[in-house]
């Protein structure tokens, strides 16, 4: 039996895919290195919000045209990736309302067991710190952080759970696939923070399976990963806004750490019960 045909696919997908990273990687350093400079944050170091979004809206503002490029080359387009309009916006309002409300559970439970509470305030409910900002404050703040989250999930839905496992299903089965796609995905966050994000590594695997999950569940769309991703990315930054945090009796191995939400357990029953809901949902 002769198995070069097989091993030729493999080595092919992975030099497309390393290749893909490469291509991006070098678009966007003339861009980064600059900004990183002007930010003072070096590669490796915890890396503040302010330093994070410029460099963030950099890299994520070239991956379309990557992505776009890639699809020329291989006679595809964004629709082959699973970003088909408008059916992906169909579904895009039930990820971000799942996402939503799972997080709110989540918020409810750590609330109403005392593990969470304001910053700089002996005991904290959302809900007041919420009450105690205007509408038009509330607006102001939550709005932005919508259309951030809704890029940020489109971006890299199009490239982790489209491209990645496109590419990825050429040579595997779809739980390699997801398996490998997410620790790419994860790995990757370790751009940002560097070694102090790798207890978070396996909150983050976990989540690209979950958004896997969900584009198998959409049928080989991303509106509902989409939807998720977004949704997650939106709840936690208006937590961060609302400035809830973990309390002294909150165990950290049950909450996670300060920004660091995925090194919890609750976190990761989280993603497990989402998982749940939308292995039903595929089966209903």
């Amino acid at each position: 039996m002769n198995l070069a045909p097989t091993g030729l696919i493999v080595d092919s997908v992975a030099v497309k895919i390393l290749l893909f990273f490469i291509v991006w990687a070098g678009l966007w350093l003339p861009l980064a290195v600059p900004l990183a400079v002007f930010l003072k944050w070096h590669p490796g170091k915890p890396i503040k919000p302010a330093q994070k979004l410029p460099l963030l809206a950099s890299l994520y503002f070239l991956a379309p045209f990557v992505v776009w490029g890639a699809s020329q080359l291989e006679g595809s387009s964004f629709s082959d990736y699973g970003m088909v309009y408008p059916r992906s916006l169909t579904s895009l309002p039930l990820g971000l309302a799942l996402a939503l409300a799972g997080l709110g559970l989540l918020v409810l439970v750590q609330q109403t067991l005392g593990w969470t509470q304001r910053r700089s305030a002996s005991s904290g409910d959302l809900a007041d710190s919420l009450a105690q900002k205007s509408p038009p404050s509330l607006l102001k703040i939550c709005l932005p952080l919508l259309l951030l989250a809704l890029w940020v999930g489109w971006t890299e839905e199009l490239v982790f759970r489209g491209f990645l496992l496109n590419q990825l299903h050429q040579s595997y089965g779809w739980l390699l696939t997801a398996a490998f796609a997410s620790g790419i995905f994860a790995l990757l966050h370790l751009v940002w923070e560097g070694r102090e994000n790798i207890p978070q590594l396996p909150g983050l695997w976990l989540m690209g399976l979950v958004l896997a999950l969900a584009r198998w569940a959409d049928g080989g769309q991303l509106g509902l990963a989409w939807g998720l991703h977004a949704g997650w990315v939106w709840g936690i930054s208006s937590l961060a806004t609302a400035e809830v945090e973990p309390t002294v009796t909150g165990k950290v191995w049950l909450i996670g750490r300060l920004d660091q939400p995925l090194t919890g357990m609750m976190a990761l029953l989280l993603m497990l019960g989402t998982a749940l809901v939308i292995w039903q949902m595929r089966l209903a």
